[in-house]
């Protein structure tokens, strides 16, 4: 086994005063993909990151991850934005699109080659295939092995990949509590750059959430498994790290995941079946541990009132009237 490294917050989370005084306000983010509708478990995670920055008098910013261009369209981002701003959540600043920034995820990956963590990687979607039918680590997940970490550079054909330090990565949850997890056994090696010419959501994540001073990331935890990778990433590019709060997803009444429905749970087609934006934004507020029941409410009504110690960890179902017809 290799040395665990322990990187990790003070138990009190992002509000523990550091040694020189009270920390700064923070800096929180949603950062949706240009794919499609928002659902309700977008629409509750961005509430949660915005009532977390805005508590404690911080910013809040929005950025479109559509550095996967094939499958992301400007006009759904658009879209998106719009339905942010009907429940009154709004960008601090303007909104980033990571399609305009190539060269800020270039220069990293030249710093990394620069220090010899990057190797190209000749794995084609039929090998990945293959290898995805190896057993899977301890949560299901499909670890790359490293199968070309020992590839000559000569006549790559552009895919890179992060090479990982050995280790455990540890940090404290701001929803789940204390976290440890060893990268190479959840994610392997993480592709930073695609045979196609884009740029990977590890790679462009870790830079922007950089660039912006994010100090507070919330997401779905579905994303949980991958943290202890984007920490590793962080380090080899000297940025700092955020604070973390996976929340847990949101399910339709009979517990299917949104994503397979997520238009059919957003808020236009919620709208089209009676459910008022107030209304959406009182259960979800609600959920978060803000209201002691559902209420028609504002986002702002919210804030005095949010807590991470009272958002629960679990899965949420959708209330069962508002799937009617989904």
């Amino acid at each position: 086994m290799g040395e665990e490294n322990t990187i990790a917050q003070p138990p009190g989370g992002r509000n523990t005063p550091c040694e020189d005084g009270p920390m700064p306000p923070p800096t929180g983010r949603f950062a949706p993909s240009p794919t499609g509708v928002l659902h309700l478990g977008n629409l509750r995670t961005a509430l949660a990151s915005w009532l977390s920055a805005k508590a404690p008098g911080g910013r809040w910013l929005v950025r479109m991850e559509d550095v996967d261009g094939p499958r992301c369209r400007r006009d759904l981002g658009d879209q998106q934005l719009r339905d942010l701003a009907a429940l009154g959540l709004e960008s601090d600043l303007p909104v980033m699109w990571q399609s305009d920034r190539g060269g800020a995820y270039r220069a990293a990956l030249e710093r990394l080659h620069g220090d010899d963590r990057l190797y190209p990687c000749a794995c084609t979607r039929k090998d990945l295939q293959l290898l995805a039918s190896a057993p899977h680590g301890d949560e299901g997940l499909r670890p790359y092995p490293g199968r070309c970490r020992q590839h000559s550079w000569e006549g790559f054909e552009r895919a890179l990949r992060f090479r990982l330090p050995r280790g455990s990565a540890n940090w404290v949850d701001l929803v789940l509590g204390p976290q440890l997890d060893d990268p190479e056994v959840l994610t392997g090696d993480p592709l930073l750059f695609r045979r196609d010419g884009c740029f990977a959501y590890h790679l462009a994540v870790v830079v922007d959430d950089g660039a912006q001073g994010v100090t507070e990331v919330v997401r779905g935890s579905d994303l949980r498994s991958v943290t202890a990778t984007q920490v590793r990433l962080q380090e080899a590019l000297g940025l700092p790290r955020p604070a973390y709060a996976h929340l847990g997803l949101v399910t339709a009444s009979d517990g299917a995941r949104l994503g397979k429905r997520a238009g059919a749970l957003g808020l236009e087609a919620l709208k089209a079946r009676g459910v008022g934006l107030p209304e959406i934004v009182g259960w979800l507020g609600w959920s978060l541990g803000c209201l002691e029941a559902p209420m028609a409410c504002a986002a702002p009504d919210l804030v005095p009132n949010f807590n991470w110690a009272k958002v629960p960890p679990g899965e949420l179902p959708v209330p069962l009237a508002w799937c009617e017809g989904a």
